[in-house]
């Protein structure tokens, strides 16, 4: 008898676990994150080192059997210092409200679950303005870009933990001399309020 209930209570806690992952899901939260970027381009006219950054914003979860998608909002600052030939060094700050919406899935049983996230990143200069501290002159950016981004996450009750890369896909530089790309690692942590 008593390993029918052992064997019963597992089997419910199985079938739970797997509607939690099928039957239509919605989470909204907030996060925050640390990044660290760097700025790329084609040959060696612009070399850059890795600083930190941070962003700040919400997020929110809509799933279905198996898969989801999350659209997210945040303010970003990426910083990253810059050597460019004939001209010096300096530290390039970049601010933006950044909007991925990523596509992915999640496994795991009852309140703990692991996610895997990809899709693209839409990034607008905070108040149509790029600023930069810099030794050199670097006016010439544009003001919206477009990536890619994917990472693992994972959730333990309300609380969510991500690590994820982005690339950036169009050219930051408004010139066409060389393309230059952020490229950037975030770790972070969010809460689901809902």
């Amino acid at each position: 008898m008593k390993k029918i209930i052992l064997g019963l209570a597992a089997l419910l806690f199985c079938v739970q676990a797997t509607q939690a992952q099928l039957l239509p899901s919605l989470k909204l939260g907030v996060k925050g994150a640390l990044n660290f970027s760097s700025l790329r381009s084609e040959g060696k006219i612009l070399n850059s080192d890795t600083k930190a950054g941070y962003q700040l914003g919400v997020w929110g979860r809509v799933g279905a059997a198996g898969f989801h998608v999350q659209p997210e909002i945040y303010y970003a600052q990426k910083k990253m210092g810059v050597e460019r030939e004939g001209d010096g060094t300096g530290e390039v700050t970049l601010k933006s409200m950044d909007i991925p919406i990523l596509l992915g899935t999640k496994i795991g049983l009852g309140p703990i679950g692991f996610r895997i996230q990809a899709g693209p990143v839409f990034s607008f200069a905070q108040n149509g303005k790029v600023s930069f501290k810099s030794a050199t002159d670097f006016d010439n950016y544009k003001k919206t870009s477009t990536g890619i981004i994917g990472g693992l996450g994972a959730d333990i009750g309300s609380f969510t933990v991500d690590l994820r890369y982005e690339h950036g896909l169009s050219n930051a530089s408004q010139t066409t001399d060389f393309k230059q790309h952020v490229k950037m690692w975030s770790i972070g942590i969010g809460y689901a309020f809902l």
